[in-house]
């Protein structure tokens, strides 16, 4: 009679364990792609965002996952090149099974991996790209919280009286982003009644740009802008200084590492000026500050340098999104989660995150609206200018 019990015991919980797997095994990770630049010439920030992601990673872990499951993150390199991304988007969703992806840093590099996200019909989180045709292509799996230029120039706008600028030349990167700034920060500058001069461009992985400061010397407008990434930026400062350029300078995109500048590029970054979407020397100053205070501390506490900040936060709020989506749909599946990317209103390192449509009807992108800020390097610190600080 007890063998009998013993062995029907055995086969209920046989059954049990069929019907409901995950009352006997831990069930697997939920899995989250990141596209980002590991290596390549861009592969500070790539690596930056990197590090933000899996902070935040590990905090939604230690408070439980996400629908009772632990997050992974499947990092891929694009090597700061847009063919390696669209290749980087297809492993993700073809061979690994992600139901959401975060990247692909550059625009070039997004613009590349959005045809497999339509073609295969994964969403992806854009925590960096500018380019406004990100959103105005149209398509509809695509989520960005990072500001487009033309938002990036109107957050300036209202600065311009301040900064006093009357003639603007532009130095950019010759990507997708660079050329979209110019021409978004071009019409903000003439609508306020200033007036745009030359347009300069340098490949990504360029590292002599005298021609092109020279030209920009011959001129007589009295504020240059400057699009490109932190180590590019340095190198224009410097060959700026040394060919003796006096120009109020104001670098766009949030990816200038203003600390970075100050140590790698001394006197030639001062008075500087620089547009951010997160202020790590001033945490109190973000919209949810103890937030943002709890970040730079973690940060520091794991030894990542300081300089990085202003880039990492755009993974924690890659990945803080993500999440969001999964656990607002309620299952890792694609469709669901980019559905759920409609509903997610919450608070990120750089503020309120919340997506309205943009782009073609019926095929529109999700656009949400960034805060933006502007520091100065003074005295070989970073500061808030006095216009600044309302």
């Amino acid at each position: 009679m007890r063998r009998a019990a013993v062995a029907l015991s055995l086969v209920v919980m046989v059954g049990l364990a069929l019907i409901i797997p995950g009352a006997f095994a831990q069930q697997d990770p939920i899995k989250i792609g990141v596209i980002q630049p590991l290596s390549g010439s861009v592969a500070a920030s790539g690596n930056y965002i990197r590090m933000g992601a899996e902070i935040a990673r590990d905090w939604i872990n230690g408070r439980g996952g996400v629908l009772g499951r632990q997050v992974q993150l499947l990092i891929e390199d694009n090597k700061s090149d847009p063919k390696e991304a669209a290749t980087a988007a297809e492993k993700l969703i073809v061979k690994d099974k992600v139901p959401v992806i975060v990247g692909a840093w550059g625009s070039s590099m997004t613009l590349a991996a959005m045809p497999k996200l339509e073609e295969y019909g994964v969403p992806m989180v854009v925590e960096t790209s500018s380019a406004a045709s990100i959103t105005k292509r149209g398509n509809p799996w695509v989520f960005r919280i990072s500001p487009p230029s033309e938002m990036e120039a109107l957050g300036l706008e209202r600065y311009l009286k301040d900064l006093g600028v009357k003639k603007a030349d532009f130095l950019a990167v010759n990507t997708d982003w660079g050329r979209g700034a110019v021409g978004a920060f071009g019409d903000i500058l003439k609508k306020s009644g200033a007036n745009v001069g030359l347009a300069e461009f340098m490949e990504q992985a360029a590292t002599d740009m005298n021609a092109q400061i020279t030209k920009v010397k011959a001129g007589n407008a009295d504020t240059l802008f400057i699009t490109t990434a932190v180590e590019q930026i340095t190198l224009v400062l410097r060959q700026a200084q040394e060919q003796r350029l006096t120009r109020k300078i104001v670098t766009t995109g949030g990816s200038s590492a203003p600390s970075q500048l100050i140590k790698q590029a001394g006197p030639a970054a001062e008075g500087t000026y620089h547009i951010l979407f997160f202020l790590p020397w001033f945490p109190e100053a973000m919209p949810d500050g103890k937030l943002a205070k709890a970040f730079v501390d973690e940060w520091n506490k794991r030894g990542h340098p300081f300089d990085g900040l202003t880039e990492g936060f755009r993974g924690h709020d890659g990945v803080l999104t993500a999440v969001e989506a999964l656990k607002t749909a309620g299952k890792p599946d694609p469709k669901a989660v980019r559905d759920a990317l409609w509903k997610v209103q919450l608070m990120g390192l750089n503020g309120p995150i919340k997506f309205e449509k943009d782009g073609p009807a019926g095929k529109e992108s999700g656009q949400s609206k960034p805060s933006i800020f502007l520091v100065q390097i003074k005295d070989g610190k970073i500061a808030l200018p006095a216009f600044a600080k309302k």
